[in-house]
């Protein structure tokens, strides 16, 4: 198995494509903590096995991820679905973390759809609301690009994030369903959750809405030329913003209240993209 983390994914790659069934996916969705539910909306299945039979993939363990990869035929396409993710908080380094991106595209996607739940700072953005991401504010100082350059033929690693997620597609989101926000995600190493303090200092720097993960997935998905729309449903209100305390059980549960609406939100997505 390689070491290179480029090598690996091409890798998991071939092994993903032999999967395939005579599907052709150009679309992946990576389903994030409380999204299990959308998967059963995206389309058909075809085919689906756990994620850790490919080269370089982990098992994830953090509840509410379910540790497979499906792939599914829409209306108009093919998608690839992993039900799940790795986190930095688990003990990943970043190029684990966004190994699954990495390996979608380089088996034949295009678009990839990064979905999360998150702590919304944002007064407009209340608990069970879809939000699109404008931008994000990578807290994580980490990088998957760190290290070594990668290896020909990958581009070199000082990737342009100006539009690091895809107006085209927000616009697309907007049209599914008018309800639809949009705002900056700060990303945060975690696994614990943000003090009062550190909430009001992302609301200073411009951040709407908190997280742990999605930050270092599209960096590394627009380095290898993918178009990218980053969907967070908003579980909870941040740090000193609510009463309740917050509770990883509270984010699985508002991910299955709004499991239909964000199915289909992204159902409608893929089948405009």
């Amino acid at each position: 198995m390689a070491t290179d983390p480029f090598r690996l994914a091409e890798e998991a790659a071939e092994s993903l494509r032999s999967r395939f069934n005579g599907a052709q996916p150009d679309v992946a969705v990576v389903l994030g903590s409380g999204w299990g539910p959308a998967a059963d909306v995206l389309g058909d299945p075809l085919a689906e096995f756990p994620v850790e039979e490919l080269p370089g993939f982990l098992p994830s363990t953090v509840p509410g991820h379910g540790g497979t990869v499906r792939v599914a035929r829409a209306a108009r396409r093919d998608v690839l679905i992993f039900k799940g993710r790795v986190h930095l908080y688990e003990g990943h380094d970043p190029p684990v973390v966004v190994h699954g991106v990495r390996t979608a595209i380089l088996a034949g996607c295009r678009i990839v759809l990064l979905t999360n739940a998150a702590g919304s700072i944002n007064a407009d953005l209340p608990v069970g609301t879809p939000v699109t991401l404008s931008d994000h504010i990578n807290l994580t100082a980490r990088s998957p690009l760190f290290g070594p350059p990668p290896p020909t033929p990958y581009g070199i690693r000082f990737v342009d994030l100006t539009e690091a997620y895809s107006l085209r597609l927000r616009a697309i989101a907007r049209e599914v369903d008018a309800g639809v926000g949009e705002g900056v995600y700060a990303a945060l190493h975690g696994p614990n959750y943000e003090t009062p303090a550190e909430i009001r200092m992302l609301r200073l720097l411009g951040a709407d809405l908190v997280g742990m993960s999605t930050a270092l997935e599209c960096i590394a998905a627009r380095h290898l030329g993918a178009e990218v729309m980053g969907l967070s449903l908003v579980t909870n209100l941040a740090a000193g913003l609510g009463a309740a305390t917050l509770d990883h059980a509270e984010v699985v549960e508002a991910g299955a209240a709004a499991g239909d609406r964000v199915g289909r939100l992204l159902r409608g997505v893929i089948d405009r993209a």
